[in-house]
């Protein structure tokens, strides 16, 4: 696989986020929140990952967020089979299980290792279990700026293993830190919904450009589009 080719920055037009909230807490086959955001934010990102993917039949997509219907049933009907696995709600969970795990432990037994590398490898033994090459493309995001160093490079490891040759991942990034957490969603092929949420963990940080370089290394290219809400959206082809 070769390295990134020059990253390409543009900006989109002034954009709108969204003040109603709502979260997906049930499968994708029951009804979504009834509280619906009443419009979109417009993304260049998003327009440009469905072009990679026009002409796929019988596509795999992996979502790494909450199960949305609105989400699922587009790509559904563009021919694609979907898959869901929130990975920040998984990493909370497993740091809840790990606390537990300590404290439980008898007074002079060794916890074993608990590096930052020790927990992310723990972390993957128990998700984004797929085979190799096993998605078109995949959905992160903005996944990676609320996880650890350590495990945002393992997580994007894994991906890259997953995603199969000529795949792609739209991944989103922010400039600065933001004032609140947001769940997103698609709402057309032009646009996303941005859903307030109670945030599982703070951004640990902010990705300049040579970072994201750094940690999509192993895909043979990148554009992004900054937008005037100080989100970066990320498209990045294996």
């Amino acid at each position: 696989m070769g390295l990134f080719s020059k990253l390409r920055v543009t900006h989109d037009r002034p954009m709108e986020t969204l003040a109603a909230s709502g979260r997906a807490t049930s499968p994708a086959s029951r009804s979504e929140h009834a509280h619906a955001p009443r419009g979109g934010r417009p993304s260049n990102g998003l327009k440009d990952f469905l072009w990679h993917l026009d002409g796929i039949a019988h596509g795999s997509l992996l979502d790494l967020g909450p199960v949305w219907q609105s989400t699922v049933s587009f790509f559904i009907e563009r021919g694609f089979k979907v898959y869901t696995e929130d990975l920040l709600g998984a990493w909370k969970e497993f740091q809840r299980a790990e606390e537990e795990r300590l404290r439980a432990l008898p007074p002079g037994e060794e916890p074993g290792e608990i590096s930052p590398a020790a927990r992310a490898q723990r972390f993957l033994e128990g998700s984004l279990q797929y085979p190799a090459e096993t998605f078109d493309a995949m959905l992160a995001w903005d996944l990676l700026d609320h996880l650890e160093n350590e495990l945002a490079t393992r997580v994007v490891a894994r991906l890259a293993e997953l995603l199969k040759e000529d795949g792609v991942i739209l991944a989103l990034f922010h400039s600065r830190k933001p004032e609140g957490f947001h769940r997103y969603r698609v709402l057309d092929a032009q646009s996303l919904e941005l859903l307030p949420a109670p945030g599982p963990f703070p951004v640990q940080r902010i990705y300049q450009n040579r970072d994201i370089l750094n940690l999509f290394g192993r895909f043979r290219s990148s554009k992004t589009f900054i937008g005037r809400d100080q989100l970066r959206e990320g498209l990045f082809i294996k």
